[in-house]
């Protein structure tokens, strides 16, 4: 079982700069097609209501229930682009979405300048205690300053799952941001997406399988987390701009040498789908 931890589908293209192929580079059957090829089950799909998207949730859903089986849909709720992005009542706005979609997930993407401060003041914890109480899986986006406030999120609330977002955002070279992450290993329901490896490297974008990353901090990681807190993802259609579905496949089943075959089916979609099947209790 292969599971894709982190991916998405926009029935617009939202980058710039344009594509000739604007409604179609980012569907849903791209990606199905994607998966397909590469023997990839299940896709743990991050909804992103960027531009030209405002309705990714319910896009989402509708593929959802036309693919029965193959998504498990992980809704955009107050994410950073948006205008309800920490104001008042989010926990009302997260009860709503996972009624509405039927969510065993939600995602919040962090502003990178945010202090943190919200996810444990009394309006955060409201949202993070109304996640545990539906028993949802929370999919953050943030960067490593923002780890101590996720610390006392996961201290809180034993029971809620917590991933991180492209192996926390450390970067090649920086070892006070890398310590940051690797510090969460410490709770138990705090893991990572091994994920969104050309993010971290210094060695250029374009530069396929992005060793330095791989060795600076997915090792890291491994080791500190162990396998069971280690989720792949390929960052589709994301990642088209650095490499292509397979390369992000083989980032981590090939040149992630030093984890063995059984860890890596761990990471590649076991953990994940014994997460989901649980119900989201860890």
């Amino acid at each position: 079982m292969i599971i894709d931890s982190h991916c998405h589908a926009w029935e617009r293209w939202p980058y710039e700069p344009p594509v000739p192929d604007f409604h179609g580079k980012g569907r849903f059957e791209q990606l199905l097609n994607e998966m397909d090829l590469n023997g990839v089950d299940q896709a743990f799909l991050v909804c992103a209501g960027i531009e030209h998207n405002p309705h990714n949730n319910d896009y989402i859903s509708r593929m959802s229930s036309l693919y029965s089986g193959r998504i498990r849909q992980v809704a955009d709720v107050d994410c950073s682009w948006s205008e309800t992005y920490h104001t008042p009542g989010a926990d009302k706005r997260l009860r709503q979405a996972a009624e509405r979609w039927s969510l065993q997930a939600f995602t919040h993407y962090m502003k990178p300048d945010d202090d943190g401060s919200w996810l444990y003041g009394e309006d955060g914890q409201e949202f993070f205690e109304t996640a545990v109480e539906l028993g949802l899986i929370a999919s953050i986006a943030c960067s490593p300053h923002h780890h101590a406030a996720l610390h006392r999120v996961a201290e809180r609330f034993p029971q809620l799952t917590i991933f991180v977002h492209h192996l926390g955002h450390p970067g090649v070279g920086d070892k006070e941001r890398l310590e940051k992450v690797l510090a969460s290993a410490r709770f138990a329901n705090i893991g990572v997406k091994v994920s969104g490896f050309y993010y971290s490297t210094q060695q250029g974008f374009w530069d396929f399988p992005y060793a330095d990353s791989i060795r600076e901090i997915v090792q890291p990681l491994y080791d500190t987390f162990g396998p069971e807190r280690l989720y792949w993802g390929s960052d589709y259609p994301v990642c088209l701009r650095f490499m292509t579905y397979r390369q992000a496949v083989e980032c981590f089943r090939s040149h992630c040498d030093f984890i063995p075959e059984a860890d890596q089916a761990l990471i590649m979609g076991e953990n994940l789908r014994r997460l989901l099947d649980s119900g989201g209790d860890g």
